[in-house]
C-alpha cells in the first residue's frame, strides 16, 4: 500500500470559497471543498452509498467496487463510460453523481457486486460474531439480491487462524476491502498482516514465524465490516442485540480515549473504541479495549473490613462501622505524630480533590502526595508552576497541536509504550512533515515508525541534552513546535528545568505527560504537599486563607507537607503515626522495600482498594472501592481537557473514594462539604480547579545541576548506568485476568551497546542494590556504558528486584 494521505473529514475545517465546487448528486446541488471525494460529498446531502472499503481515516483503495455510482455526461465533458467507484472519485467542478437511489445501472451494478461478495461468503450469521452489527448483513437486505445465481460449492478454509493471541481470523468470511492491512501500515505502523495471492485465491496472509505484533491490533477487529476478525477474548460471548452500550473514558493512560462500554447482567463483555475525532479519533490501544477483567477478580474487596483487636486478624464490617473505627484509629494517630495520605495516580479528579481536602480538613496535614513513584522536588516545583501546564502565555500543547507541529521534541516519553493515542496522532502528523527528535537512550520501535531522530542521551544527562537542542542546527524550534516531557524526567536533576528553558527561548509549546490517567487531575486538585485545589501554593497566605473559607475551616497547615517519599521516611522513623492509602502498588514506589516497611512501622494504616494487595494485608481499616465502570467521575488529560464519564454498572456494595473520604471525616466531626461525585465537582469548580473546559495549570525553579561525576556514565562492559521504563503490556495489576491481552506482551530483553552484548553472550544477569534479574540479551544503538530493561516485565519489577532509574548496576553474561 502507498502511504499516501489519509482524506479529511468533509465539512471539518472553513475552506474558502475559492476552494468549492459544486456538484450535483441525485439532482441536488451542493458545494463542498475541492478533492472531496464523491462518497463524501453524498454523506453531506443524506445520501448513503454501501461502502466496506472505505474509511474516513484511512486512505482510500476502491478494493471493494461495493460504492459504484454513474457519472453521466452533462455536456460538459464530466461524463464516464461505467460506474465509478464513489471512494476513489473526487469532485470536479459541474460534475453530475447518480447513485443506487436514482439510477438504475448503479443500483445494478451495487447488487452485482454484492452477489459476487456473497458466492463463497458463508451464510452463518446466527453464529458470527458481527450478527446483528454487521455492514455486510445490512447491505445485503437494502442493497443486493434477493436471491443468488450460484449453485456450486463454497470455497472455505481452516479457522481461526491465530493472527496474535488475541486477533482470530476466520478468512472465508473476509471481503478484501484491506481495511485491517490499510490500518496496520498507514495508522499503526505494524504491516504484520497484508493481503496475498491473487483473484479468488486472494486473502488475508500472516508471517508463519511473525504474529501480528501491535498494540492496536484490536482496531482491525472493530473496523472490520464482517466477521473474519474476533477476538479471542469476546469470540461467540454475546449478541449485540443482548448488550447495552455505554459511553465512558478509557483509565489506563493520561490520554482521555473515548471508549464504548458494552455490558449484559451487570458484567462487561466488550469495549470499543469511541469516535471523538479531537482526540483518539476512532482508535484506541489494546491494553484500553481488552484490560476490563481487573475489576471483577476473584480477589475483589467486596466489603469493609477492620482489623480484630483481639485476633489481629481482618473481618468483615458494616459501612458505619468501618467508618467509625478508621475515625478513631486516624484521630489517635494524628495526635501521636500526625498522619501521612498517599493517593496513588488511578483516582478521578474528584476523588484526588476529595483525597487533598481530607488531607487538610480532616488530618490538617499537607503531607498528601499523590505521586507513588519515583520523583522528585523539582518536579514538584515544575508542576507547581503556572507557566509549565497552561503553556508559555497560555499556548498549552494539544492533539491538534502535535498534527500542526513543525517539530515534536519527546524528553523522557516514549509514546507507544506509555501515550498510545499520542503514538498514533504523532504518527499522523510524521506521515504529513512533522519531524520527531527523541531524547532518549536508544531508537524505539516506536522512534522508527515515526521515521524520529535520536539524541542519545545516556540517564542522567537529559538536561545537557535539551540545552544542547537549543543551538542544535538539525532541530529548529519555532512557535509550533511541541515540546513532550515525561514523568521519568523528574528522576533526571535539571532535566525538567531544561524542557522549560527549551520551551522559554524558543516559543514552542510544552506540555507534561503523566503515565496515569489521574496523575494530571491530582495537580489541580491540590494532591501535593506543596499545592492547594487550583494549583495555589501551600505558602500563600491569601490561598490557604480562601480554602479555608471554602472549606468552612478556621485555618490551614501553613508548612508544605512531606512527598511521599519523606511520608514512607517518616512512617519509617515514627515520626508519622498513620497512613492513609489509596490505590499504590508497592512495587511502583521509589523503594519498595521501604514501602512495606512503612506499612508495617505504622502504628495506623487504612486502605482505599479495589482488590487484596500487600497494602490492604497490613492495613487496620480496609475499605472497597468502585472502579471506573461503578462510579462516575472524570479524568483530566495531558493536554488539561476534563474527560467526565458516568456510571456504566453501579455495584451497591462500593463506593467511589470521595465518598468514602466523606464518611470517615464525617466521623472525625470535620465533613468535607460533600458526599457525591457531583457535588465534589461543584466544589471544584468554585475553588478554581477549572473551568469546565479546561484545567487550570502550575511554577517551577531550577534544580541543582548534575556534578561531573554523576553525569559520567560508568565505562566497561561490567558497571553500568540503568534505563527502565514501562511497556504497555506487562505486569501491571490492571491487566490481570487477561491471558489472551499478556500473551501478545513484547518478550522482556536487556539491551546493550552491541559491542557489550557480543561480549555477554545471550543471557545476562543484572545486580543492583536491590536484587538481580536474569533477562536475554539484545544489541541496541545505547550509549556507552548504558544497559536498559523493562521496568514491570519481570519478577516484580526493576524498582523492586534490581535498582532505582539511573543507578548504577552490574552486567554479567551467563554461560
Amino acid at each position: 500500500m502507498t502511504a499516501e494521505k489519509a482524506p479529511e473529514r468533509a465539512g471539518s475545517s472553513e475552506v474558502e470559497r475559492s476552494d468549492l465546487v459544486t456538484v450535483t448528486i441525485d439532482g441536488v446541488s451542493t458545494s463542498v471543498p475541492k478533492d472531496t471525494l464523491v462518497i463524501r460529498a453524498a454523506e453531506q446531502i443524506g445520501v448513503q452509498i454501501p461502502r466496506f472499503c472505505d474509511h474516513p481515516l484511512l486512505a482510500p483503495v476502491g478494493a471493494c467496487r461495493q460504492c459504484l455510482v454513474e457519472v453521466p455526461d452533462a455536456g460538459n465533458g464530466r461524463g464516464m463510460p461505467k460506474p465509478q467507484a464513489s471512494c476513489t472519485l473526487q469532485v470536479a467542478e459541474g460534475m453530475v453523481v447518480e447513485t443506487q437511489a436514482t439510477n438504475a445501472k448503479a443500483d445494478k451494478a451495487q447488487q452485482g457486486v454484492m452477489e459476487l461478495l456473497l458466492i463463497n461468503h458463508p451464510l452463518d450469521c446466527p453464529v458470527c460474531d458481527k450478527g446483528g452489527e454487521c455492514p455486510l448483513q445490512n447491505q445485503a437486505l437494502s442493497n443486493g439480491r434477493g436471491e443468488s445465481r450460484f449453485e456450486g460449492v463454497k470455497r472455505t478454509f481452516p479457522k481461526p487462524i491465530n493472527i496474535s493471541a488475541q486477533v482470530l481470523l476466520d478468512r472465508e468470511r473476509c471481503v478484501l476491502c484491506a481495511r485491517c492491512t490499510r490500518f496496520s501500515e498507514q495508522i499503526a505502523g505494524d504491516p504484520f498482516i497484508a493481503l496475498v495471492e491473487r483473484g479468488a485465491l486472494q486473502q488475508v496472509g500472516i508471517y508463519e514465524k511473525q504474529p501480528f505484533e501491535s498494540y492496536f491490533s484490536g482496531n482491525t477487529i472493530q473496523i472490520c465490516p464482517v466477521g473474519a476478525l474476533t477476538s479471542a477474548d469476546y469470540r461467540f460471548r454475546s449478541r449485540p442485540f443482548d448488550l447495552v452500550s455505554s459511553p465512558s473514558v478509557a483509565e489506563h493512560d493520561a490520554c482521555g480515549s473515548a471508549i464504548r462500554v458494552d455490558h449484559r447482567r451487570g458484567k462487561v463483555m466488550r469495549r470499543l473504541a469511541g469516535n471523538d475525532p479531537e482526540v483518539n479519533e476512532e482508535w484506541i490501544t489494546d491494553k484500553d479495549r481488552f484490560a476490563f477483567h481487573y475489576a471483577r477478580g476473584d480477589d475483589r474487596l467486596t466489603f469493609p473490613r477492620v482489623r480484630d483487636e483481639e485476633t489481629g486478624e481482618l473481618r468483615p464490617a458494616s459501612w458505619p462501622e468501618a467508618f467509625a473505627v478508621a475515625a478513631r484509629g486516624l484521630a489517635r494517630a494524628a495526635a501521636a505524630g500526625g498522619v501521612g495520605v498517599l493517593p496513588g495516580g488511578r483516582l478521578t479528579a474528584e476523588d484526588a480533590y476529595a483525597y487533598a481536602t481530607f488531607a487538610r480538613v480532616a488530618l490538617g496535614t499537607n503531607d498528601v502526595d499523590f505521586r507513588a513513584r519515583p520523583h522528585s522536588r523539582e518536579e514538584a516545583e515544575f508542576l507547581a508552576h503556572e507557566v509549565v501546564l497552561s503553556g508559555l502565555a497560555g499556548r498549552g500543547a494539544t492533539y491538534a497541536d502535535l498534527e500542526g507541529a513543525s517539530t515534536v521534541v519527546l524528553a523522557g516519553l516514549e509514546p507507544e509504550e506509555e501515550a498510545g493515542t499520542i503514538f498514533l496522532r504523532l504518527r499522523k502528523a510524521a506521515r504529513k512533515g512533522t519531524r520527531v527528535v527523541a531524547v532518549a537512550p536508544f531508537t524505539t520501535r516506536g522512534l522508527a515508525k515515526l521515521d524520529g531522530r535520536l539524541v542519545r542521551t545516556a540517564p542522567g544527562e537529559e538536561a545537557a541534552a535539551l540545552a544542547a537542542l537549543r543551538q542544535d542546527a538539525q532541530t529548529t524550534l519555532d512557535g509550533t513546535a511541541v515540546v513532550l516531557v515525561g514523568e521519568r524526567l523528574a528522576t533526571s536533576p535539571g532535566a525538567l528545568s531544561a524542557a522549560l528553558e527549551l520551551a522559554r527561548s524558543t516559543g514552542a509549546r510544552l506540555a507534561w505527560v503523566p503515565r496515569r490517567a489521574g496523575d494530571r487531575g491530582a495537580v489541580e486538585t491540590g494532591c501535593l504537599p506543596t499545592l492547594l485545589p487550583g494549583g495555589r501554593p501551600v505558602a500563600d497566605a491569601a490561598a490557604r486563607v480562601d480554602a479555608a473559607a471554602e472549606w468552612g475551616v478556621g485555618s490551614l497547615p501553613e508548612t508544605p507537607g512531606r512527598d511521599a517519599d519523606a511520608i514512607v521516611a517518616a512512617a519509617l522513623s515514627g515520626d508519622l503515626a498513620g497512613l492513609v492509602v489509596g490505590g499504590v502498588d508497592p512495587d511502583d514506589t521509589a523503594d519498595p522495600a521501604a514501602f512495606r516497611a512503612a506499612l508495617d512501622a505504622a502504628s495506623y494504616v487504612v486502605a482505599l482498594e479495589l482488590r487484596e494487595t500487600d497494602v490492604t494485608r497490613a492495613a487496620d481499616v480496609v475499605f472497597p472501592v468502585a472502579p471506573v465502570a461503578d462510579k462516575a467521575g472524570t479524568f483530566v488529560t495531558w493536554e488539561g481537557r476534563p474527560r467526565p464519564f458516568d456510571v456504566v454498572l453501579g455495584d451497591p456494595g462500593v463506593l467511589p473514594d470521595a465518598r468514602v473520604l466523606a464518611g470517615v471525616a464525617e466521623e472525625l466531626g470535620r465533613p468535607l462539604g460533600f458526599r457525591h461525585t457531583l457535588e465534589a465537582r461543584a466544589r471544584m469548580e468554585q475553588m478554581g480547579a477549572w473551568d469546565g473546559e479546561r484545567a487550570a495549570m502550575s511554577v517551577h525553579r531550577p534544580g541543582p545541576p548534575l556534578s561531573a561525576a554523576d553525569r559520567s556514565a560508568p565505562s566497561g562492559s561490567v558497571r553500568m548506568r540503568l534505563a527502565t521504563w514501562k511497556q504497555m503490556l506487562d505486569l501491571g495489576s490492571m491487566q490481570d485476568g487477561e491471558k489472551h491481552l499478556r500473551a501478545t506482551a513484547r518478550t522482556p530483553v536487556a539491551l546493550l551497546p552491541e559491542a557489550v552484548a557480543r561480549a555477554m553472550g545471550g543471557h545476562v544477569t543484572i545486580t543492583g542494590d536491590r536484587g538481580s534479574i536474569d533477562l536475554p540479551v539484545r544489541a541496541a544503538d545505547l550509549p556507552e556504558g548504558v544497559v536498559w530493561v523493562p521496568a514491570r516485565s519481570t519478577g516484580r519489577g526493576v524498582l523492586a528486584d534490581l535498582a532505582s532509574p539511573g543507578s548504577t548496576v552490574t552486567v554479567r553474561g551467563l554461560p
